[in-house]
């Protein structure tokens, strides 16, 4: 029992040194202004805490650049472009600073095919080449949007439905190519090519008499694994040429990027492309090798794209001053309103006496006494 009394008093002292006002219920008159001011006041806290929440739930996108030191990793490369020429009369070939042979990085197989295409199929390209247009111009517009969405664009050629009467005329070349992280070139050309050990020679004098086409379509060149957010400016491009004797040239710089989600981490790459066309005329002194060239390097610098929020503490700390703001704001009105209000009420009271002992004389004075 002494316990118990003990326990109570310590509560009582505790009790006593609470700083925070307390009114009795008894003593509380609610009013209209009050009531309306607790109703909207209380809406506001909800719209603004729902808002705060959609807030601190999406994340925002943060970009930081570093030296690129992982120089011992590899560089995978998506290839799928058709040439308007058979594949007998051309080869492709890659060769980098390394001068390793191009059987060390993967096989490109090659298929007969025809260049125009099939209704479906051109419905299919003209649509992969709008979007993907519409998505380099609007990129740094809808840039978060494609990072934050988990779905990466993968353009596939459907199969062809009519097939044409008529010989083969082109030739698709597709496949996968795992290269070192140097410069390098890739090009098609006329003619096969014979590989050695530290380089390649190409047998174009024996198609010497060939009529040449580098009119090209290309369908997928990307580098690294297909990563939402990542745009690649070559796919969906389609170069159609009169002169036979052209040299188109691909000037890549290949970036590393790494993606870093809250639940997922990817590396890959993106690439920006500069394109030169260069008739080859040897009356005019212009010399070359007529083909497509794609010539990539490098860049020195990486892309760290990370995800990025407010800490739970900072949130919390902004739902408070949120609640504590509306709620002191909302006090400051009522006392405001409430003080207008006497005014106006004290003053109708001082004017209403005057009145009443005006009417009173006026009463007497036009009275009528009778005795």
């Amino acid at each position: 029992m002494l316990r118990y009394r003990g326990v109570k008093q310590a509560l009582d002292a505790v009790s006593r040194l609470d700083a925070f006002p307390k009114v009795k219920e008894e003593v509380v008159q609610p009013t209209r202004v009050g009531g309306t001011l607790s109703l909207i006041s209380r809406l506001v806290i909800v719209f603004l805490i729902y808002h705060e929440v959609t807030y601190y739930l999406d994340s925002r996108l943060v970009f930081t650049f570093v030296p690129d030191t992982d120089l011992q990793s590899k560089l995978k490369v998506h290839i799928d472009l058709t040439v308007a020429m058979p594949c007998k009369s051309i080869g492709a070939d890659i060769l980098d600073s390394t001068n390793q042979n191009v059987f060390s990085f993967g096989i490109l197989q090659e298929e007969d095919t025809w260049f125009e295409l099939c209704p479906s199929q051109r419905v299919h390209f003209d649509y992969m080449q709008h979007h993907n247009s519409y998505l380099r111009n609007e990129y740094h517009s809808i840039a978060e949007i494609l990072y934050k969405s988990d779905h990466a664009v993968v353009y596939s050629m459907p199969e062809r439905v009519i097939i044409p009467e008529k010989p083969h005329d082109a030739c698709r070349i597709h496949g996968v190519l795992t290269l070192n992280k140097v410069a390098g070139n890739f090009h098609i050309t006329v003619g096969k090519t014979i590989h050695f050990s530290r380089g390649h020679i190409h047998l174009n004098s024996i198609f010497a008499n060939t009529q040449t086409n580098f009119s090209h379509r290309i369908n997928r060149f990307s580098f690294g694994d297909h990563t939402a957010g990542i745009i690649h400016p070559l796919e969906g491009d389609e170069k159609l040429f009169d002169n036979g004797q052209v040299m188109m040239q691909y000037f890549i710089e290949v970036v590393p990027t790494d993606v870093q989600k809250f639940y997922s981490h990817s590396k890959t790459y993106q690439y920006t492309v500069r394109e030169n066309l260069q008739l080859i005329d040897i009356d005019k002194g212009m010399q070359g090798v007529a083909g497509i060239y794609f010539k990539y390097d490098m860049s020195a610098l990486r892309v760290l794209v990370c995800q990025d929020r407010d800490s739970i503490a900072h949130f919390i700390v902004r739902l408070s001053s949120i609640i504590a703001g509306i709620v002191v704001i909302s006090g400051m009105l009522s006392k405001c309103m409430h003080l207008i209000g006497d005014a106006c009420c004290k003053r109708r009271y001082n004017d209403e006496p005057i009145a009443q002992n005006n009417d009173r004389t006026a009463t007497v004075k036009g009275a009528v006494i009778v005795s």
